[in-house]
């Protein structure tokens, strides 16, 4: 079991950094990918544990299939398979839907959702000839409850968990287990590596309210858990036999998303407004 083989995207900071550092000390042979890692990829060397784990940082663009592939080829020619995929790489662009460009959008899309279907896509086939594998879908709290001024990160989250949720039915009959989990607001690099639309500038009517909505934003992140808390839910997913669909981190957030499937829509929607505008 230790042994196994796992692929992390977006593994320089944040929660990617937290998942791998955790199982790595668990035993696991931990690669995680980056855009920021440099140099030959046979000359990175991996970093050990005294678990027997380990964490080799490779390149990978989750929005270039040659990147994904070589990527996915090499850890195969190292190791010969992949369990376990945590699809984690993702951005965030903060502006309301009128002041973020289309290319902005193309952008956002690209990474968290066409992102994870492309190194979805590139492993289903080494797990299926595996007969067996699991695959984690990190989204957010923000993909069941779209948050103003996020419309386009909520978006690309929803679009992971309808992804995730057709998947986990397709995937079964292989020996391949598919899960979600949804983090909310978490104490990582993401706040402050958010882009803002270039267009939500003092000349958008949405200016004012956009950024009292940003700050508590911000302070919401800053003030969250770490992502030490969210490696350990990935990790209680990796290890559980029959995982569910989707899983939240944090009591308030499981309670948040409790409170949408009992609540009228118009009570939910008064709630969100006040806290975001």
């Amino acid at each position: 079991m230790n042994s196994r083989i796992v692929l992390i995207t977006g593994a320089s900071s944040g929660i990617g950094a937290a998942a791998a550092e955790y199982l790595m000390k668990k035993g696991f042979h931990v690669y995680g990918t980056s855009r920021k890692v440099s140099g030959n990829i046979d000359e990175i060397k991996a970093r050990d544990n005294l678990s027997g784990g380990f964490i080799r940082m490779i390149p990978m663009d989750v929005t270039d299939d040659e990147s994904v592939d070589k990527g996915i080829k090499f850890i195969l020619e190292k190791e010969g398979r992949i369990d376990i995929l945590i699809s984690n790489a993702g951005s965030g662009i903060a502006g309301s839907v009128e002041d973020v460009s289309m290319e902005e959008a193309r952008v956002q899309f690209d990474v968290n959702f066409f992102g994870t279907l492309r190194v979805i896509k590139a492993v289903l086939p080494v797990m299926r000839s595996q007969g067996e594998g699991r695959i984690i879908a990190v989204s957010s709290v923000a993909g069941v409850i779209s948050i103003p001024y996020q419309a386009h990160y909520s978006s690309s989250k929803y679009a992971v968990e309808g992804l995730a949720e057709a998947l986990r039915y397709e995937a079964a009959p292989f020996g391949i287990k598919v899960c979600i989990v949804e983090p909310g607001d978490t104490r990582t690099g993401f706040t402050s590596n958010r882009v803002i639309a270039a267009n939500a500038t003092e000349d958008s009517p949405y200016y004012e309210r956009f950024r009292r909505s940003l700050a508590r934003m911000e302070k919401d992140e800053q003030n969250g858990p770490s992502p030490e808390d969210v490696a350990r839910m990935i990790f209680r997913m990796v290890m559980k036999k029959n995982p569910p669909v989707r899983t939240t981190v944090g009591f308030q957030y499981k309670l948040i998303l409790f409170l949408k499937k009992i609540l009228p829509g118009s009570i939910l929607e008064k709630v969100v407004g006040l806290l975001y505008n």
